[in-house]
């Protein structure tokens, strides 16, 4: 273990902020593994003082960085690409042991980086703006998209490196520095990306504060950045609880937000789903990560006349995951990341009780020898109603709720027009980011995804909620916070809009036919 973090330039007592040099005397703090409790490193925290130190030398490497031409700038990041590529197996290591993903997934977390940057690359060439006609003679009027400043990026313990890779390869190309927070949970990921691309820079001659990084207490370092006018865009990742106060503190000043919150995602299953294909999507969805992800699959709103096979098929599915060390590669779920987040399970499934609902299968701790030390769980499947008040929250663990409608004795005909009962309960909740139906009807697949259908910024026909590609603009609706990330044309956040005119007359004419002489 201790080859791939010396691989990384993890060492037993790391500075956590990082600006062209390392600073880093603010508190220490310890990081653990949710695998077994073992303290992995040390991160020191930058002060306040620190941290306005690295924001000024940020802002600085921008006003040069925005000089270099974009294409130039996309080759910087395409070289960061190659450098993941040669760090993909030790940078999932890390990934699993600070934040108890399995292998697997801490591996994909870095491809989706590889991804992103291959995907920057190109974009470097086609930051493009429009052209179009003026009403008055013997002009040109067209828009560009300019670098915009440092970006404050703010990211959460479940996808430690790939959502900074999602903002800082695109603000890369468009021009903009970074200046990443990471979650105290997961301090080592940052610290270990922050390296990879420093030394890319280095080797190009480049500033390498246009990533930087300042590890600290939101209550301190994050609140600095909230309010830093030097910071004109804040994509944050996190609860939707504090999503608002980082639209309110950021909106007080006129910044932009990018908000990644909450997710409530369901599963609609018709009639005429491939149940062979539900399960497997249903399982990663809910499984996968522990249930620590935006996209996890929180609801399914199954047809009656298929509900108790579905329950019956998911709970033998169930009993056959294998929950252990994220670090062993048979292991399907790892730990959750706190003691927190298993109370926080416990707590849900004493008020879904309270409420009417029923444990069908799991959700108790694990203990025992190979769980020691570590914040295990059995996965949890539960028959609740939309309404419940904990339905309508996320509670960010592995716990299903299973959720009926239509009636068990439909003709097939009755069982598509009662597609719409299941939007409207797959609706019914205040988040809105991922969701999925499966059904082999092209009309439900159609409702589905029409204004009349989901709501959600992710709606997908036969795949499940969790699992995005980097291509697609990632985000989502409602307390989901509207912002988006990765791919499409998503850059666009990153950039400020200019609309030009030229007027290559001898004349002076003004728009809507105006005289004034």
């Amino acid at each position: 273990m201790q080859d791939f973090l010396t691989k990384l330039g993890i060492e037993e007592n790391n500075p956590g902020g990082f600006c062209g040099e390392w600073l880093g005397t603010g508190p220490q703090l310890e990081v653990t593994s949710p695998i077994d409790g073992a303290v992995i490193a040390q991160v020191r925290q930058v002060t306040e003082e620190e941290y306005e130190k690295i924001a000024e030398r940020a802002h600085r490497a921008f006003l040069e960085w925005r000089k270099v031409p974009a294409p130039r700038r996309g080759e910087i990041v395409r070289q960061i690409g190659n450098k993941l590529r040669e760090t993909k197996r030790e940078l999932g290591q890390l990934v699993s042991l600070e934040m108890g993903k399995i292998v697997a997934e801490g591996e994909g977390e870095v491809q989706e980086m590889i991804d992103i940057c291959d995907f920057a690359v190109g974009l470097s060439r086609q930051l493009y703006g429009n052209t179009m006609p003026s009403e008055r003679p013997d002009h040109r009027m067209f828009e560009q998209w300019h670098p915009l400043g440092v970006v404050g990026v703010i990211t959460s313990f479940n996808f430690p490196v790939a959502v900074w890779a999602w903002n800082a390869a695109l603000a890369a190309v468009c021009g903009d520095a970074t200046l990443w927070k990471p979650s105290s949970q997961v301090p080592l990921c940052g610290v270990a990306v922050t390296k990879i691309a420093a030394k890319v820079c280095r080797e190009n001659g480049v500033d390498p504060a246009i990533f930087s990084l300042v590890t600290g207490k939101g209550s301190t370092v994050g609140e600095r950045i909230l309010h830093d006018k030097r910071v004109p865009l804040i994509s944050f990742t996190g609860s939707t609880q504090m999503g608002f106060r980082v639209a309110e503190a950021t909106g007080k000043r006129l910044g932009r937000t990018i908000l990644e919150l909450g997710g409530n995602n369901a599963i609609v299953v018709s009639p005429s789903a491939n149940m062979d294909m539900v399960l497997p999507a249903i399982l990663f969805g809910a499984v996968g990560t522990a249930g620590q992800r935006c996209t996890s699959t929180r609801r399914i709103i199954v047809h009656e006349s298929l509900r108790d096979e579905l329950v019956s098929r998911l709970t033998r599915a169930y009993e056959g995951v294998r929950i252990g060390s994220p670090l062993d590669d048979d292991t399907l779920m790892g730990p959750l990341v706190t003691r927190g987040a298993v109370a926080d399970l416990q707590n849900a499934i004493e008020r879904l009780k309270a409420e009417g609902g029923e444990i069908l299968y799991g959700g108790e701790p694990l203990d025992g020898d190979e769980y020691e030390g570590g914040h295990y769980v059995r996965p949890c499947i539960a028959a609740a109603k939309n309404d419940y008040s904990i339905v309508q929250e996320e509670t960010f663990a592995p716990i299903l709720y299973i959720i009926g409608y239509g009636s068990k004795d439909a003709s097939p005909q009755e069982a598509v027009e009662e597609i719409e009962e299941a939007i409207e309960i797959h609706n019914d909740v205040p988040q809105g980011l991922s969701s999925a139906i499966f059904t082999d009807s092209v009309r439900e697949a159609e409702y589905f995804l029409s204004h009349r259908g989901s709501d959600c910024g992710i709606a997908n026909v036969n795949i499940g909620t969790s699992g995005a590609e980097i291509g697609g603009a990632f985000g989502g609706e409602k307390e989901t916070g509207g912002g988006r990330e990765s791919g499409s044309d998503a850059w666009k956040a990153y950039m400020r809009r200019q609309t030009n005119t030229v007027n290559w007359s001898t004349e002076l004419p003004l728009a809507q036919g105006i005289e004034f002489s």
